[in-house]
């Protein structure tokens, strides 16, 4: 089976990059949704407690239990609320206000401008009066950005509208945590002032902002590695697996690698084929558990930079590395 080897050096590296815009390691809060972006949530969470953060980001009460020894705290985006020390809860509308249990810790998500859920603005003061009416355990309020890896003006104006509602908040007597910076928002930002940056991409070493930023140098720490399970000799003119796509140019000797479609590797077109790290190209099509090279070595590097291979794919390397498959095993090295 194919394995997923993670880079120590290279996330302590992208952490104190990170650490130098926030000004304080501890700021970070490590976005661990996902299966840690498909990098492993408790091997991830070990490393992280280890450099010293202590703030989390998960999807829901399951990735929170994993991880809960890790942080002191653990925010957890859509999943029911319960009274636990550790974990705080995004609330995203003013239903789930109204019915949410005294004394869980909750983080108000405001919309400001992406529209895909969270309170809306002109909501705010009935939140507010719920909250105090309820004597409920406003812990933070926070906001996403839809555009702040894009060029224009939705980032500033987003910013605004987040300002804006801070000073709502704080005039009504309430003092939560403020926090609205991913991953984009901190690496194109020259100042930084709120209590947490929720940090996900770039934390496992993608910036996936446009060149005119002045761009932060950062190190993928994923790789995937398959193991060779056979070698042939292959005659000018014989075809390789399905469909014979491809037709051997010249007699050669290949040999077949345990990783497939089934392990979370795209299966692609066979006439375009992805290229590895060692810029060998895959022989034909991607099987579910096998692929072809021109290679013999007992192991290979498939690739060491998802952004690479998403740009082979057209896609986004979020897409790539939260597809692998979570029964791989993953090592640190």
């Amino acid at each position: 089976m194919a394995t997923i080897k993670i880079s120590k050096n290279n996330l302590y590296y992208n952490l104190n990059q990170l650490a130098l815009k926030t000004g304080d390691k501890r700021k970070i809060a490590a976005v661990l949704k996902d299966n840690a972006y498909g990098h492993g949530i408790e091997l991830m969470a070990k490393l992280l407690k280890e450099y010293g953060l202590t703030e989390a980001v998960v999807i829901n009460n399951q990735e929170a239990e994993k991880i809960k020894n890790y942080f002191e705290n653990i925010l957890i985006l859509n999943d029911t609320p319960t009274k636990k020390a550790k974990f705080s809860y995004a609330i995203t509308s003013l239903e789930q206000l109204k019915n949410t249990p005294k004394g869980v810790k909750i983080e108000l998500k405001i919309d400001t401008g992406m529209h895909r859920n969270g309170i809306l603005i002109e909501q705010l003061n009935e939140a507010i009066n719920i909250i105090k009416k309820c004597g409920l355990n406003l812990f933070g309020v926070f906001t996403h950005y839809a555009n702040a890896d894009e060029l224009g003006s939705e980032l500033a104006w987003q910013q605004e509208n987040f300002k804006r509602v801070k000073e709502q908040i704080l005039n009504a007597g309430l003092k939560p945590r403020f926090h609205s910076f991913n991953s984009a928002a901190l690496l194109r930002s020259s100042s930084f002032s709120e209590d947490i940056a929720r940090v996900g991409i770039a934390m496992y070493g993608f910036n996936e902002l446009p060149k005119i930023y002045n761009i932060l140098e950062l190190k993928p720490i994923m790789s995937l590695w398959a193991k060779r399970v056979s070698t042939r000799e292959l005659k000018k003119g014989q075809k390789v697996g399905y469909g014979g796509d491809f037709i051997a140019p010249k007699n050669m000797t290949i040999s077949t690698y345990d990783v497939g479609y089934g392990d979370g590797l795209f299966r692609g077109n066979s006439k375009k084929p992805l290229i590895t790290t060692q810029n060998l190209p895959i022989l034909g099509r991607v099987s579910m558990d096998f692929i072809s090279l021109e290679y013999t070595k007992d192991e290979i590097c498939i690739f060491n930079n998802a952004q690479i291979v998403a740009k082979h794919f057209n896609t986004i390397s979020y897409e790539i590395t939260t597809s692998l498959k979570e029964n791989l095993k993953r090592e640190i090295v």
